[in-house]
């Protein structure tokens, strides 16, 4: 019986070491409420940046992915306020030559990565 209770103590404590790691485990976390509230938390550094096409002329093929979905100009500036609002995530961004306001979009995968699509 003490064997029991001691592994049912281990495993409580074990889920609740994880349970403040930022994960994408739910259909709302790509959502524009849901991505701002990662990225007003977001700690870690395993992110990417990648360009985007330009909407407007298809023919401009030189970089990014055409499967970025757009997001409407108040969920760009929530995105964008969201990035400011996190000085470590905005000083990392900017080390990798991220300009904020050229970020356009931000999707995190069920990993807990996020990627930034800049224009």
């Amino acid at each position: 019986m003490n064997r029991v209770v001691t592994l049912t103590i281990a495993a409580a404590l074990s889920s609740m070491a994880f349970a403040g790691v930022s994960r994408a485990d739910s259909l709302e976390m790509n959502t524009p409420h849901g991505i701002e509230q990662t990225l007003r938390t977001f700690q870690g550094n395993d992110f990417n940046v990648q360009e985007v096409y330009n909407w407007h002329n298809f023919d401009d093929e030189t970089s990014g992915p055409h499967s970025a979905p757009q997001r409407s100009g108040d969920a760009i500036r929530g995105i964008q306020a969201s990035i400011d609002a996190n000085k470590s995530l905005a000083h990392r961004l900017n080390n990798e030559g991220v300009n904020i306001r050229n970020v356009v979009n931000a999707e995190q995968a069920a990993d807990g990565s996020v990627t930034f699509y800049v224009r």
